[in-house]
């Protein structure tokens, strides 16, 4: 029974703006007046999407419309029958999917949907857009494509945008999130990173770029002392470069910087994001992240100077860049090799630095190097991070002629993403078979692009056909299912449900190794060739440790690998391989999640009803997946639950995932340095990967606005 304001509400002026609006306001009860989201969603149909969506009287007339005017891709519908067109159709529309959230609705039809060119008109319902996409991605497998349907609409797989937007469209970006590129310390990479940033932020996609192998500010060029400018003037030209390539006015290109704290430019890096930066040096739009080693937190522990490095001169000295180096392991041997130029700052003082630079901007993003290559199961060194600190990948040095023309050609990256929703998975009567669909979609992505103008990028996707299926609505389960987020069961959940999709996305891999006779390339020296990477599933079980885990795992049927079955994956990724080099990254998720009605990513909520910013309709609430006015007690936010139960359960997840996750810490507003700095500390000590953003609550609205990663928001 609506009460009687939401009933003025809607009877006044009809206004689903005004309707969801309304989340934010109490009832006479003290009630959150969730109902009026959901008339909200209803009203949004009713007065604008029905009134401009083009109406068609059959499928094929649709269809036909929409591939002779240039749309859709014909070959996408030619890979298929006809009768098998139409009965994916009916299948789609057979579900009556209807948004349960006012902004979802809106995202999709602001953000997704297929529009008339003038942007006025509809093409496309979400149902189109779905079979579409799995259409697309199952490239005449009439069988996965129905699957693929299946699972996209159902809610428990949900691409990322690129892919979710992109897919069988005539006029369409490319499907991939974000890229990451290597610079070395010469301007012929210098200038080809320049030109294929802006080739791949035109295409849609944000890029990281490593800037750890450029010599530092004032070292010698040709013998010739004090002539090098550092990596600054690198940043000012990447972000000018990204500001130039905005996706036809769009959006701002996006990219981010990765630096190795033992760099001798690291705290001229840090000052660029400060709030007094001088405009010289001052970074506006380019993210930043630092690579931290685990010597840098034994030298902080002991209060003892850290030596920073000239990349020019490890170089020289060991045959190889400076990013190729373990600076934990050759430390004390750099300090003493006179060869190598180095200076010192007190290891404290840099992470005092590091904290006040986060309390200021949110930046940099922080990479632990040494966890980050001890849990590497790949041959290579992992150096650099991407725009969400989620993609850990192995890449390899490109170099160059003269005319900019690969001498000898390495290999870059690619994102391929994708988010399982853990409620509707865990719903889902064949937790194995959603995993697979899903990895066999995302690999569908990495087969289908081709970005023939960063011909390293190419070459690293080809050979790696690396995928990152992520996850999110993690804290919007546990709540349905009354289990509080800082709690050992959430942690219990997270350690068995990240170790059982680890489990069906390395038996997915094998599967396609397997039919398609090929591995990645380095299979045979990676720690799945041997078997040693299964050591930790063949020797202890990783199934519940708490009553109420083991009671929630046997009630929704899903049942979790047991060594025995581990043992015999190893065996058959020992016989047959893996066709996926990488296959897990936990993203920030976000318009994705609004869509889904999920939580973003695995961390919590940051306010019971969400406040976002959206173009000219201004405000938009949205309302935190299964919560009711009776169970509110387990929707604390973020700033509540505070970094270290967050931490908790990231490192539960962090042991199964093979790449990273994108964690952000929150503080409440009282917040100081000191509390960051032993936020990170906990972080390093837990064995997290990589820290994402900083944040401090800010106390100015009831809710929170948030805004999500600039390119990678998937």
């Amino acid at each position: 029974m609506l009460d009687h304001s939401l009933t003025t509400a809607k009877s006044a002026t009809g206004d689903y703006h005004a309707l969801n609006a309304m989340l934010n306001l109490y009832d006479e009860n003290g009630q959150i007046r969730l109902d009026a989201d959901r008339m909200a969603a209803r009203q949004y149909f009713l007065q604008h999407v029905n009134q401009n969506t083009v109406f068609f009287h059959s499928l094929n007339e649709k269809l036909g419309y929409l591939v002779d005017e240039g749309y859709y891709e014909a070959e996408t519908l030619d890979q298929y029958p006809r009768e098998f067109v139409h009965a994916i159709w009916d299948a789609a529309y057979a579900r009556k999917f209807r948004f349960p959230t006012f902004l979802g609705a809106f995202k999709y039809y602001t953000s997704y949907t297929l529009k008339t060119r003038d942007g006025q008109r509809y093409l496309e319902r979400y149902e189109d857009r779905v079979v579409m996409v799995a259409l697309a991605l199952a490239r005449g497998d009439q069988a996965l494509a129905m699957r693929l349907m299946d699972e996209i609409i159902s809610g428990r797989f949900q691409p990322a945008t690129p892919t979710f937007l992109n897919a069988g469209k005539k006029s369409r970006g490319e499907l991939i999130s974000c890229f990451l590129l290597r610079i070395e310390d010469n301007m012929e990479s210098i200038g080809r990173a320049i030109n294929s940033s802006l080739q791949l932020s035109k295409r849609g996609g944000g890029v990281a770029l490593m800037l750890t192998n450029i010599r530092e500010h004032g070292a010698p060029i040709k013998g010739i002392e004090n002539q090098s400018s550092g990596v600054i003037p690198v940043m000012k030209l990447l972000e000018d470069s990204f500001s130039y390539a905005n996706q036809l006015g769009a959006r701002q290109g996006a990219g981010a910087v990765y630096l190795n704290a033992h760099h001798p430019d690291i705290l001229r890096f840090l000052d660029t994001k400060r709030e007094n930066a001088d405009e010289k040096i001052r970074i506006k739009t380019l993210s930043l992240g630092v690579v931290i080693p685990d010597v840098t937190f034994d030298l902080a522990r002991r209060n003892e100077d850290m030596y920073l490095f000239s990349p020019h001169d490890v170089e020289k000295v060991y045959g190889v860049p400076f990013s190729e180096i373990s600076v934990s392991e050759k430390y004390d041997e750099m300090v003493d090799d006179k060869r190598i130029r180095k200076r010192k700052i007190n290891a404290r003082a840099f992470f005092q630095t590091l904290a006040e630079i986060q309390f200021e901007s949110g930046y940099p993003y922080i990479m632990f190097e040494d966890t980050v290559n001890r849990a590497n199961p790949i041959a290579g060194r992992i150096a650099m991070s991407n725009l969400c600190s989620e993609i850990l990948q192995v890449n390899e040095a490109s170099a160059f002629n003269d005319d900019l023309s690969y001498s000898r050609m390495g290999t870059d990256i690619s994102c391929n993403l994708g988010s399982l929703n853990i409620a509707a998975t865990m719903d889902g009567a064949d937790f194995g078979g959603t995993v697979e669909t899903a990895i066999r979609a995302l690999t569908a992505v990495s087969e289908m692009s081709a970005i023939d103008s960063v011909p390293s990028i190419r070459r690293g996707n080809d050979e790696a056909h690396a995928v990152g299926l992520g996850q999110m609505n993690l804290h919007g389960f546990l709540a349905r299912e009354g289990v509080h987020y800082d709690s050992a069961e959430a942690v219990d959940f997270t350690r068995c449900y990240f170790a059982a999709v680890a489990f069906h996305c390395l038996r997915a891999s094998n599967a396609l190794a397997r039919e398609r006779g090929t591995t990645f390339a380095g299979f045979e020296r990676s720690a799945y060739a041997d078997g040693s990477f299964f050591g930790k599933y063949t020797e202890a079980d990783w199934l519940p440790e708490t009553g109420a885990i083991t009671d929630l795992f046997a009630r929704l049927g899903v049942t979790l690998p047991t060594r025995d079955e581990w043992a015999a994956l190893r065996d058959a990724v020992m016989a047959d391989g893996l066709f996926n080099r990488n296959l897990q990254a936990v993203p920030p998720t976000g318009s994705i999640s609004y869509i889904n009605n999920s939580t973003s990513s695995i961390h919590p909520i940051v306010s019971k009803i969400e406040i976002r910013k959206e173009g000219k309709i201004g405000r938009v609430y949205y309302p935190a997946p299964f919560m009711r006015n009776d169970n509110l007690e387990y929707y604390r936010d973020a700033y509540e639950i505070g970094p270290n139960a967050i931490i908790d359960v990231y490192a539960a997840a962090t042991e199964h995932v093979d790449q990273g996750l994108s964690l952000t810490l929150f503080f409440p507003a009282e917040a100081t340095t000191r509390d960051i700095n032993r936020a990170q500390i906990y972080a390093w000590k837990k064995g997290i990967k990589t820290i994402y953003y900083v944040r401090l609550r800010q106390t100015a609205l009831e809710g929170t606005e948030v805004q999500g990663c600039v390119s990678c928001t998937l």
